[in-house]
């Protein structure tokens, strides 16, 4: 089997990737492997040029991040408890496209994540950023599906 070096995990904070981190930690320390946190704040629909009240569009932008950087930070600290090769990114854009790129970008040698397992009219509605990952990363991807 391959040795990994590094591995990228993509969070989105839910339940699901909660439960495909511990597949993400215990390779990384299997293989002593970088591990790569990123999470993508998918861009807002603009609404500059509409009425929303009490807030502008930029600073929203900015609490939406800042809110991210809070929930990596808990993350960290209540997942990472003894391994100290990892490295957190946040950024805005498409998830998969951000995904992709910053494994590429990283040398990536696994892409990891967990899926939600939608299927029917909420697969249809939402899509999927694992399906979209696995078909157009070049680097090699593993989903874990998290059944409620």
């Amino acid at each position: 089997m391959k040795d990994f070096k590094t591995i990228l995990f993509a969070i989105d904070f839910s339940q699901s990737s909660d439960y495909a981190f511990q597949y993400a930690l215990s390779l990384a320390k299997k293989y002593d492997a970088r591990l790569v946190i990123i999470h993508v704040i998918n861009e807002p629909v603009d609404l500059r040029g509409f009425y929303v009240p009490h807030i502008s569009f930029e600073k929203l932008e900015q609490e939406i991040e800042e809110g991210a950087k809070k929930m990596m930070e808990k993350f960290c600290r209540n997942q990472i408890k003894d391994y100290s090769k990892y490295e957190t990114f946040i950024v805005p854009g498409i998830p998969y496209d951000e995904i992709i790129k910053k494994a590429n970008e990283e040398s990536a040698d696994l892409i990891l994540m967990g899926t939600h397992g939608r299927t029917g009219l909420d697969h249809v509605l939402f899509g999927s950023t694992a399906e979209k990952v696995v078909r157009k990363s070049p680097v090699p991807v593993m989903t874990v599906r998290f059944a409620e």
